[in-house]
């Protein structure tokens, strides 16, 4: 007999003689068995594995359901002496993993049901974002100079472009960057273009290929639309469904979501009726006004085109418009194109085409 890892086990030595059934005992040769006897019970003082290559009436044990009859007299036998079957422990363990996993170390059972996953509002980078709005609205009011404004922003340009590129190739002034400004920038611009870069260059686009009043509403759209996307979209985001794959043919973003949709819009239409009913009329040219509707500019310069589409028809129209194509142009999937470039683009280019598609409408039928 020896004992090997916690197991005691004993088996018959060759030249042990075989008891014989026959009157005469007679020496027989040593016999192996084919398929020896095993027993399992787990490891203790008190029992142990017993490996026996030959059973106590001397005849080879077979396989199939004595072997199995043999495990479940071993667990019985186990129970009655007061000991642990493997099925026991076995179940002990399981329910002792899913303890564990339900209850994590150092979290209290009051608090693992509560956990939320933590939402990263960027409010530094919200409020810089919005304030350019507020700026924007000052510099209209105040009469200042579109063309002005538009070399301040290429000489801004001009400055960061080669400190984008000086962030991006040497990690010691990328870190020296980040300690600065590094509150208003995403992980994801971290390794590629800052997307200050790509909001001037979208904001000096408006100002030079679009007349005055629709380059102001791009911007604005571009300041507040977007951040009410990306606020209401973090908030409630979860709690409604994800916006289409194509909407009148036109790729979203898988990323965006219904409510960030509905801000983006309710945005943009709110600030198309602001603007044009307020804050417009305090300078001359306006691609549209309540009195005068669309701008014979765009209406063919006829004498009555400049009637058309005036009143609450054409603030209806001017409005919907609007924010519909502010949710989209945010909601477009344009791969690797940053949107502070493309929203502003895209939002007023369609506000271009829908007043040019109204003074069409009007030469033809008014």
């Amino acid at each position: 007999m020896s004992v090997v890892g916690g197991f005691r086990y004993t088996r018959l030595a060759h030249n042990q003689p075989r008891r014989s059934s026959s009157r005469a005992r007679t020496p027989s040769l040593p016999r192996r068995s084919s398929s020896p006897k095993i027993s399992f019970s787990p490891p203790s003082t008190s029992s142990s594995l017993v490996f026996s290559p030959q059973p106590a009436n001397g005849m080879p044990a077979k396989r199939g359901h004595k072997r199995k009859a043999s495990a479940r007299n071993g667990s019985q036998q186990l129970k009655q002496n007061g000991e642990a079957t493997i099925e026991e422990l076995i179940e002990e363990v399981d329910a002792r993993i899913a303890r564990e996993r339900k209850l994590s170390p150092g979290s209290s059972p009051d608090k693992r049901n509560t956990v939320k996953k933590q939402i990263d509002w960027e409010i530094p980078r919200k409020v810089l974002h919005s304030s350019i709005g507020f700026f924007t609205i000052y510099l209209y009011t105040s009469k200042g100079n579109p063309q002005t404004v538009v070399i301040a922003l290429s000489s801004a340009l001009a400055v960061l472009v080669p400190i984008d590129i000086l962030r991006l190739k040497y990690p010691l002034f990328e870190r020296a960057f980040e300690k600065c400004v590094g509150i208003f920038m995403r992980d994801s611009e971290k390794k590629s273009s800052n997307g200050v870069i790509w909001y001037i260059l979208g904001t000096n686009t408006a100002l030079i290929a679009l007349p005055l009043d629709i380059a102001v509403v791009s911007i604005l759209i571009l300041s507040w639309a977007d951040t009410a996307a990306s606020t209401f979209g973090r908030l409630w985001g979860p709690l409604t469904p994800p916006l289409p794959a194509r909407l009148f043919g036109l790729p979203l973003a898988p990323r965006k979501s219904l409510a960030g949709f509905i801000a983006a819009s309710l945005t943009g239409a709110a600030v198309a009726a602001g603007f044009w009913t307020y804050l417009g009329p305090m300078r001359d040219n306006l691609t549209w006004s309540w009195d005068a509707g669309i701008s014979n500019t765009f209406s063919g310069g006829s004498a009555e085109g400049g009637k058309v589409f005036s009143g609450w028809v054409g603030f209806a129209i001017v409005t919907i418009c609007a924010g519909l194509f502010s949710g989209v142009a945010e909601a477009l999937d344009l791969g690797s194109v940053d949107d502070n470039l493309s929203l502003p683009i895209i939002a007023g280019g369609c506000l271009w085409g829908l007043f040019k598609a109204l003074g069409w409408l009007g030469d033809i039928f008014l």
